[in-house]
């Protein structure tokens, strides 16, 4: 079997090719079949974080699925037996939140009103909404992952695992319940954790009133001032909380006669508390106005003041005249500050707050000590589980509390008690799921006791290895390290019940940890463990005459649940004790940055409290994708393109790759551009694409040359002797080690832009300067060795890269596998990662000579570009001056035909000396070095401008100077190498371009010969041009011929083909002819009329222009006249017969006549028989008769 002909790269549909890939795949079962073929090898364990499938998939999951299966598939082909199973987050605020918009649920009470059990089938029913939309673009991006043994958080086995982590946790003492002022949605009427609340925060204008509490019995008639963003809770007001050694001032304000008590730092934020010079008044004039200092007095004088409340609605909770318990007294506590505000805090007790979040808990804990309120008494909370006042606040009842907020500053005005009413953005906690703002309420919940174990995760972070580091070390520490208790149940329906039945005096509590405990203690069969088919189930209880023991009404938070996947998805402890205690942690994870206070942290908190181990040894965190211009991807706002029509459109390799070979694998963001996925294809899938068809092309080739299939010679027995063979040798064992190395440690943002650097050479220096060699220029061993060489570069490629471009390479290898050995794996993703080879003796010199090689031809490019001198124009010589002796001795050999090549430069000279066309000078890096020296830089700057060009030389090679007392590196230091015209020539004559390290020389100078080179070169051009434009590949074999426009441009052509007929031969394969030698049978495909030469170069000579139409015939049987007279003995007739009949053959059978005669063909003719020997009378192509006469 030989490999097939592929279609040119502009007819190459990368998207539909993809395709046929995926019904490859299908048929093959190859997914499967990998799983099948791995079996027994070590486990590499992957763990995938659930998404929702209550909505479709975004480029953040496209992104992090790319992430996770490039790292699976590089584990897979190193050895390793990896399963993968996707997984669905079932339960929790995003689906209900979904069927409360459905069905119009205002308030917890219209579910109650419905239905759990109907509700929560509600739910049911929309979790797996999208999963086909899912699974459909998950398998288009080629992502391999098992669908079908997915694991659901809603499956019963799944939920029962979750119950045996609570019921471990509670065994441990490491679960409680308690009251706490927590984050709260109104939207879903649900508290949330604290790194929930840390997901949405937002910049929000808010009200800020000073509101004046006037002191019960003071002499003075004054009021203390305190500050909040939130007026809605100040009907719920019940203390007021001072700072016990701040200064606090009290301040008469002469134009209300009103005197205020605030803290001395604070006086200013009133209005009119300071004196304000006016408009235009003197420098020595005092200001008017401003408040009169009456006293001063610590914090702590003020406790114990009683004050009038600003509401009546709670007037009886009021302390009593010198009683130490009750509200409506000042309080105190250092929590207070004087940097915002007026430095008195107003207090709401623990039933809800919303002062800046941290200072929730403190109201509670404040009030507790100063028996403002008791544990478990009954106070202010006129606020509904929606966010509503209730009916104990009347003139606001049953307004949401942030609509509140004017007619609450409407009320305090009017009662005379609004001191300023000013706003503030500031930065405020909106609710995840429904974009709604936050309110701070105390609400009962079971806590996880995450403080308690905070040391132990500290040191299981250690344990782990995170790219990049940074998220690890400073992100992640950070949020561990402040780490509250963990608030894990909801007051919702559709999640995993809590597993704790307690009695109502709360004196018997049973924490269930599994579905067969249950039923013992109930004696009822369980088949689903939704609070529908559980809450009615009853525990007896353990004292005698008391009645049994009930479910609280809790649900666990759904990320409690995505934490347990790990132990949820294997069913853990229940079944597969073995697997999952043989392989935890597990050796991968990967989610967005976001995760950091989400996924991340569940696992960790789990894992660490069930076995103090890390959930994970590894983890890869991304960073966002934004729209392209910079904001959140929003649907309303359709500011990014639709990931499918991306797809469809370039490709999912292209998708992939670009978001691989971007800052967001960095943890930092994309923004996201259309542009940059066609730069992809573009850029890396095009050149890749054309080396491949150039070698599947000169492959067919030879096989159609030497009647005989070609079979790559094997990499370990390949002994290349040409330079770029054994450069091309070296630099696929560094990608090959590089690879696999960088992958190893997670670093795919230093692999993609390594890997995609190697396809540009193999394309750009390897294919491109070696064109000749593989159609054959150099005979028949040396193609063979070039094509093999080709071919065993691009079927490692092809290995290297099917993890990040899954369809390509599957694509090529498919073709390429048809001249691999019987037995060869029918998927490259059934292939092993190749090898790592220990870099061969002169590797190192071979790579860095012709990387240089290649700086000195792109500076050569530009000296062409900037002196107006194109490519087609030869030019004299090319001086490359460097001082490594080593890459001079490289570049003027076996380098040398690809530099001349090229730059189309008749010679190469090499200069070691760098002072010849060059003076050095040196300048400071004034941005760096300013920071570093302050003062001293003057003395430094001047002296790194006195360095001697010997001076600079020798601190290029040290690296470091000392200067004025500094140590100077080389990165402080700018090396500028001024070009130097030699002496006899002029700036026209020459010019120089250098990097830093190596400098080209261009001599410009033209002469007759070189115009006349130049012309062959065009020609080559135009005869090239002419065969793509018919359609015509490398295998086809064409003569070609040249019809003159004028007799002058006879004699020019003919000059041109004569004096450069073997390079005409080398690059098209047959020496142009003139037209009237073309064979009578030979059919024209193609002709163009076209003109070579004219228009000079920068002021320099140019050859006349000369004209001609270009013909391409095909070969045909072609007579030379004086030895077809001699084999016909003189007679011009028979030899005119002759003619005619050979005309009217078959090429082909012609062909085959005179192979089957030894060579010569029989031709009679008027009964004479006329032997024709191919080579003297009869050759099979007009260009192949050239010489003979």
């Amino acid at each position: 079997m030989s490999v097939a002909d592929v279609a040119e790269g502009k007819d190459y549909s990368f998207p539909k090719e993809e395709e046929k890939i995926l019904e490859l795949w299908e048929r093959l079962d190859a997914f499967k079949e990998q799983l099948r073929r791995t079996e027994g090898k070590p486990e590499y364990i992957f763990y995938d974080g659930p998404p929702f499938a209550t909505g479709l998939p975004h480029y953040g999951h496209i992104l992090a699925g790319t992430l996770k299966d490039i790292v699976t598939r590089f584990a897979s082909a190193t050895g390793h037996h990896v399963t993968r199973r996707f997984g669905w987050d079932c339960h929790g605020l995003p689906v209900e939140y979904e069927i409360d918009k459905k069905l119009n649920i205002k308030s917890r009470d219209d579910v109650l009103k419905m239905g759990i059990g109907t509700y929560n089938e509600e739910c049911r029913s929309i979790v797996m909404r999208y999963s086909k939309e899912w699974e459909k673009t998950v398998q288009r991006l080629g992502r391999w992952i098992d669908f079908q043994n997915d694991y659901k958080t809603l499956d019963p086995s799944f939920m029962e695992s979750v119950w045996w982590v609570f019921s471990q946790l509670y065994a441990k003492g490491l679960v409680y319940r308690g009251f706490k002022v927590m984050p709260f949605s109104t939207a879903c009427s649900t508290p949330l954790s604290n790194f929930e609340a840390g997901l949405n925060y937002k910049d929000v204008s808010d009200p800020a009133v000073m509101v004046s509490f006037p002191v019960i019995d003071d002499p003075q008639g004054a009021s203390l001032v305190a500050w909040t963003t939130t007026p809605w809770t100040l009907p719920s007001n019940v203390a007021l909380c001072v700072h016990p050694e701040l200064v606090y001032v009290r301040a008469r304000d002469p134009e209300k006669g009103k005197v205020y008590i605030v803290a001395e730092a604070r006086l200013a934020a009133l209005p009119g508390a300071v004196p304000k010079p006016k408009k235009g008044a003197k420098k020595d004039e005092k200001p008017e106005g401003g408040f009169e200092i009456l006293s001063k007095c610590a914090g702590k004088d003020l406790v114990g003041l009683r004050y009038t409340p600003l509401f009546d609605f709670f007037a009886p909770l009021a302390a009593a005249a010198g009683a130490q318990k009750g509200a409506f007294r000042v309080v105190s506590d250092t929590y207070v500050t004087d940097d915002s505000g007026t430095g008195i805090v107003h207090q709401v007790g623990f039933s809800y707050g919303c002062s800046p979040p941290a200072f929730g808990e403190d109201d509670y804990r404040v009030c507790l000590a100063h028996h403002v309120c008791e544990k478990g008494e009954s106070l202010p909370c006129p606020v509904d589980l929606n966010g509503r006042f209730t009916d104990e606040v009347p003139p606001f009842q049953g307004m949401h509390v942030k609509d509140a907020d004017k007619e609450i500053v409407a009320a305090i005005k009017a009662a005379g008690r609004l001191v300023d009413n000013a706003s503030l953005t500031h930065s405020y906690p909106f609710c995840w799921r429904s974009d709604t703002p936050l309110i701070y309420r105390a609400v009962p919940s079971w806590f996880v006791r995450v403080e308690e174990i905070k040391e132990r995760l500290l040191h299981n972070n250690t344990l782990t290895y995170w790219v990049p580091a940074y998220v690890k070390e400073k992100r992640f520490h950070n949020w561990l390290e402040n780490a509250h208790d963990w608030a894990v149940s909801r007051s919702r329906f559709w999640g995993t019940p809590i597993p704790i039945w307690a009695s109502e005096d709360g004196e018997e509590v049973v924490c269930i940890g599994s579905k067969e405990e249950l039923e013992q203690r109930t004696g009822e069969k369980i088949t689903d463990l939704h609070r529908h088919f559980i809450d009615h189930l009853t525990i007896p209880s353990s004292r005698p005459g008391q009645p049994p023991l009930r479910r609280v009404d809790d649900v666990f938070d759904c990320w409690f649940e995505s934490g347990s996947m790990p132990y949820g998805q294997l069913h853990y402890p229940f079944e597969n004790k073995e697997l999952f205690e043989n392989n935890f942690p597990a050796d991968f994870v990967a989610e967005g940055l976001d995760q950091t206070r989400g996924w991340f942290y569940t696992l960790m908190v789990l894992s660490t409290a069930l076995f103090d181990k890390p959930a994970f040894k590894h983890l890869v965190c991304n960073g966002l994708v934004l729209a392209s211009d910079g904001k959140k991807m929003s649907k309303r706002l359709k500011n990014y393109p639709d990931p499918n029509e991306v797809i469809d459109k370039y490709g999912a390799d292209a998708l992939r790759l670009y978001l691989i070979n971007s800052p967001v694998v960095r943890a930092e963001t994309l923004r996201f551009k259309e542009e940059g996925v066609f730069a992809v294809v573009k850029d890396v899938f095009l050149p890749w694409y054309n080396a491949y068809r150039f070698l599947v092309q000169n492959m067919l080739r030879l096989e159609m040359e030497t009647g005989s299939r070609f079979t790559p010679t094997p990499l370990e027995q390949l002994k290349p002797t040409n330079v770029l063979d054994r450069w091309i040798g070296a630099a696929s064992r560094s990608l090959i080690s590089y690879v696999d190395t960088e992958m190893r440690a997670y670093r795919l943002y230093t692999v993609v832009p390594y890997l995609v650097k190697f396809i540009d050479s193999l394309t750009n220096v390897y294919v491109r300067y070696n064109r000749k060699r593989l159609k054959g220029a150099k005979g028949l061993e040396d193609t063979t060795t070039a094509l093999s060489c080709l071919f065993n570069v691009l079927l490692d490629v092809c290995k290297v890269m099917a993890p990040f471009t899954p369809f390509l390479t599957e694509a090529m290898y498919q073709n390429l596998r048809a001249a691999l050995p019987p037995g060869a794996p029918e998927s490259v993703h059934w292939c092993d990662f190749p090898a790592t080879v220990a870099a061969h003796e002169g590797d190192d010199r071979i790579q860095q000579s012709v990387d240089r090689m290649q700086r000195v031809i792109e500076l050569g490019r530009t000296i062409r570009e900037r002196r107006n001198r194109p490519l087609k124009s030869p030019l004299t010589r090319l001086i490359v001056v460097h001082d490594d002796a080593a890459f001079l001795d490289d570049i003027k050999g076996e380098l040398r035909e690809y530099v001349e090549s090229e730059l189309n430069v008749r010679s190469l000279e090499v200069c070691a000396n760098p002072l010849q066309y060059a003076s050095l000078r040196a300048q400071p890096d004034w941005q760096v070095l300013g920071k570093k020296l302050g003062k001293s830089m003057g003395a430094v700057a001047a002296a790194i401008k006195d360095l001697t060009a010997d001076q600079i030389l020798a601190f290029e090679k040290s690296g470091s100077i000392k200067l004025a007392g500094f140590d100077i590196d080389a990165s402080e230091i700018k090396v500028i190498r001024d070009f130097q015209v030699p002496a006899g020539m002029t700036a026209d004559d020459i010019d120089a371009n250098g990097d830093g390290e190596v400098l080209a020389v261009l001599d410009l100078r033209v002469d007759e010969s070189l115009l006349s080179a130049g012309l062959a070169r065009e020609m080559v051009n135009r005869f090239q041009k002419l065969r793509k434009t018919a359609g015509l590949v490398v295998a086809d074999k064409v003569d070609i011929f040249y019809e003159p426009d004028s007799e002058a441009g006879a004699a020019s052509l003919g000059a041109i083909v004569s004096e450069h007929a073997e390079y005409l031969r080398e690059s098209l394969g047959v020496n142009p002819l003139p037209a009237s030698l073309r064979p009578a049978s030979g059919v024209v495909i193609a002709r163009e009329k076209t003109t070579i030469g004219g228009g000079a170069a920068d002021g320099g000579a140019a050859a006349p222009p000369v004209g001609f139409t270009a013909v391409l015939a095909t070969p045909a049987a072609t007579l030379v006249k004086g030895a077809l007279a001699a084999a016909c003995g003189g007679g011009e007739e028979v030899a005119e017969a002759v003619a005619v009949v050979v005309a009217s053959r078959d090429l082909a059978a012609l062909q085959a006549e005179a192979a089957a005669g030894g060579g010569a063909v029989t031709v009679k003719v008027n009964g004479q028989a006329v032997k024709l020997t191919v080579g003297k009378e009869l050759f099979f192509s007009a260009s192949a008769s050239v010489g003979s006469s």
